[in-house]
């Protein structure tokens, strides 16, 4: 499915690669010989990843502000982009609508925009939710054909991104043979993740303190799975639209519908990996409406890439806790990503890999 050969040398522009995911598909790149370049804000947490990876000044770029976003296109003039610059937030989304509007749908205007003056780029992936889809909890899994949709700011302004895409790839993009796809990955977990409003991070914040972890909607599904699982499919998607540019419109990244998981199941198994740590259940009640079940079906990406996920939930959540663990008692950020990365591509099947 990854072809490390192919990326020697490539010229990618990464936005996000200050955040969690961006800091890890920014290493993974690297180590595979890519030219990197980021364009994001600095980083938000303490401590944070991309910190903890990278040493040195960050050359930061607000992703609202168009004039901005051209110079630093211009400036690299890549030739693959992934697009993961978002506010990623559900709850900050209800706090602060009007920035997360700007930032998802202005923003994703602004990099296709600019793109389009960029005389290298032959694919570029944007990187969504799976909160993209009208959600009547019906118990099913979207698949990509699906209904867009999104009840609070957060997935309403990643729906309007995505048409926002789909507007651009008719528009400009196709006709140039540049390709341009939405990729949808459900939620990630792993190490180095320090965010607020995420349960895991929550959980280790707690627990390191000898605090119980207070959920609000223990029973909520979401389709769990480690960070470098969508990853994986991300970069897979830049090949894929590198040789074929019209192949690709929007695939989804999730587990298997067998790894589907409630809240309190997985901080169960966190708990277990973690060696000890209490939880206090909510009725369901507090806080804004967020969505009670959501799955994804990803034949179409194992169709078109060969997608499948590698680690089960239970590999999944051990690896996060032990990558917490063992950085909390000394060892390198660096060192423990680069062994995941390095697990995860052993596990991947040669006869997978997308033909180049």
């Amino acid at each position: 499915m990854i072809d490390p050969h192919f990326w020697r040398g490539k010229r990618v522009l990464l936005t996000g690669h200050t955040g969690f995911k961006g800091s890890w598909l920014g290493l993974w790149l690297s180590d595979m010989g890519a030219d990197v370049h980021g364009l994001s804000l600095a980083p938000e947490t303490s401590p944070s990843l991309f910190r903890l990876l990278h040493e040195g000044a960050i050359d930061t770029c607000e992703l609202r502000d168009f004039a901005a976003v051209k110079t630093r296109v211009a400036s690299v003039n890549p030739e693959i982009v992934f697009h993961l610059a978002a506010q990623p937030l559900v709850r900050q989304g209800y706090r602060d609508p009007v920035a997360t509007y700007e930032t998802n749908v202005q923003g994703t205007v602004h990099v296709l925009e600019a793109l389009r003056e960029a005389p290298r780029v032959k694919a570029i992936v944007v990187i969504t939710t799976d909160k993209v889809y009208e959600n009547a909890e019906t118990g099913k899994a979207f698949i990509e054909s699906d209904p867009l949709g999104g009840h609070d700011p957060y997935s309403a302004s990643k729906a309007a991104a995505e048409i926002v895409v789909s507007s651009y790839r008719a528009s400009f993009f196709a006709q140039n043979s540049i390709g341009l796809a939405t990729a949808r990955a459900g939620n990630v977990i792993g190490g180095g993740d320090w965010a607020d409003d995420r349960l895991i991070p929550d959980a280790v914040r707690a627990w390191s303190t000898g605090q119980p972890v207070h959920v609000r909607r223990p029973n909520a599904v979401r389709p769990w799975q480690h960070v470098l699982e969508p990853l994986a499919g991300y970069i897979a998607m830049a090949q894929k639209l590198w040789l074929e540019p019209h192949a690709l419109t929007a695939l989804n990244f999730g587990p298997d519908h067998a790894s589907a998981a409630s809240v309190a199941q997985v901080l169960t198994l966190a708990a277990k990996s973690f060696g000890e740590g209490h939880v206090e259940l909510g009725d369901g009640s507090e806080g804004p409406h967020e969505a009670g079940y959501l799955m994804l079906d990803s034949t179409l990406a194992m169709h078109s890439l060969n997608y499948r996920p590698r680690w089960s939930l239970q590999e999944t959540v051990e690896r996060t806790m032990r990558w917490y663990a063992q950085q909390h008692n000394g060892a390198s950020a660096l060192t423990l990503c680069r062994a995941d990365i390095a697990a995860y591509q052993a596990a991947l099947s040669p006869e997978l890999d997308v033909a180049l």
